[in-house]
């Protein structure tokens, strides 16, 4: 839940999270984490509720041994749906296929919804459910893009990963969340990406985004399709990134071992040439498939969750969100 709090230095907006340190009420002291704010981080700009001093939440007594956030305060213990003792403990025991699901990963979360976008458009009323590397945020609580898309029917669930946390299905690793989503929440396509608030040093290796080339590999060997979404940005002021991100060059051509469909989208003009040709070393490990983009930004345009990365909207960056739509198509055609 949001808050406005009182500061010694001032009115701050906050973050809290009741499973974890319970219901703030107006007039409650807090203690906070204000990082973010002292960094003047934009996604994550929130102060964080850490405690309510004067009325700590009950000890946790529910079921579930997952410990996710591990040795951390806030660790929080979880029902795992492949931990025995699960309702789902049998039905994953075994699991070892996603039978030919699409698995469309991206490098940033702000891609989900345009994912979507291009996937509804020529296939509505497929289940698709998000798989939340824990990248970014930990808390799943956190993406209000997530609320959103499940509150008006474009996610059937959410599965939380690794220390990720917060969705509808808990599991352990990539592999189990994917074979969660498939085999638990009945998924037709599974999304897979990092959480809101990804972090990156400016360097070939060091940034979370080499997760979506790990995500590659886990939905081959378990037989899925994995489709891979690259990252495109043609308002990113940033040269490592415009064009043809490095980030997909290396989690996808570095890091991802088994062969992936790459969604290569049919952009216009000469910048459409020039991400052609800077993603034309993928085509060495990966089948890239040439996407036409016709009617995707009118799908963008009515996308039920406002589109953003990194601060860019659709008309700011129309290249970034044209190439995760782009994504969402090929794999609506991969379906029966």
């Amino acid at each position: 839940m949001e808050l406005d709090v009182a500061t010694e230095e001032g009115q701050a907006r906050a973050l809290a999270y009741p499973a974890l340190v319970g219901r703030p009420e107006p007039g409650d002291a807090v203690l906070l984490n204000t990082t973010a704010l002292a960094m003047g981080l934009g996604t994550g700009g929130y102060a964080m509720v850490v405690a309510l001093p004067d009325r700590l939440p009950e000890d946790p007594h529910g079921p579930g041994h997952l410990v996710k956030a591990r040795y951390t305060p806030l660790q929080a213990t979880v029902p795992g749906a492949d931990e025995q003792g699960s309702p789902h403990h049998e039905v994953l025991r075994e699991a070892d296929s996603l039978d030919g699901m699409p698995v469309v990963v991206a490098d940033l979360h702000s891609a989900l919804p345009a994912i979507l976008c291009g996937l509804y458009g020529s296939r509505p009323g497929v289940r698709v459910v998000y798989v939340m590397l824990d990248g970014g945020a930990l808390p799943a609580w956190f993406s209000m893009s997530c609320a959103r898309l499940r509150e008006v029917g474009w996610l059937c669930g959410t599965v939380t990963t690794g220390q990720s946390f917060g969705g509808d299905v808990e599991a352990v690793t990539v592999h189990t969340g994917l074979l969660a989503a498939r085999h638990v929440l009945s998924a037709d396509v599974a999304v897979v990406t990092q959480g809101p608030g990804n972090l990156g040093g400016g360097t070939r290796w060091g940034f979370s985004g080499v997760s979506a080339g790990e995500a590659v590999n886990a939905a081959a060997v378990l037989s899925g399709r994995p489709v891979a979404a690259l990252r495109v940005s043609e308002g990113d002021p940033r040269e490592r990134h415009l064009g043809l991100s490095h980030h997909s060059l290396t989690a996808y051509g570095r890091v991802a071992l088994a062969p992936a469909r790459v969604a290569l989208p049919e952009l216009p003009g000469g910048f459409g040439a020039r991400v052609a040709e800077q993603a034309r070393p993928l085509g060495e490990r990966h089948e890239l498939v040439p996407v036409p983009v016709d009617g995707l930004h009118e799908a963008l345009e009515a996308s039920p969750v406002r589109l953003s990365t990194m601060g860019r909207g659709l008309e700011e960056d129309r290249a970034y969100f044209l190439a995760s739509a782009a994504a969402g198509r090929l794999a609506a055609s991969l379906l029966p």
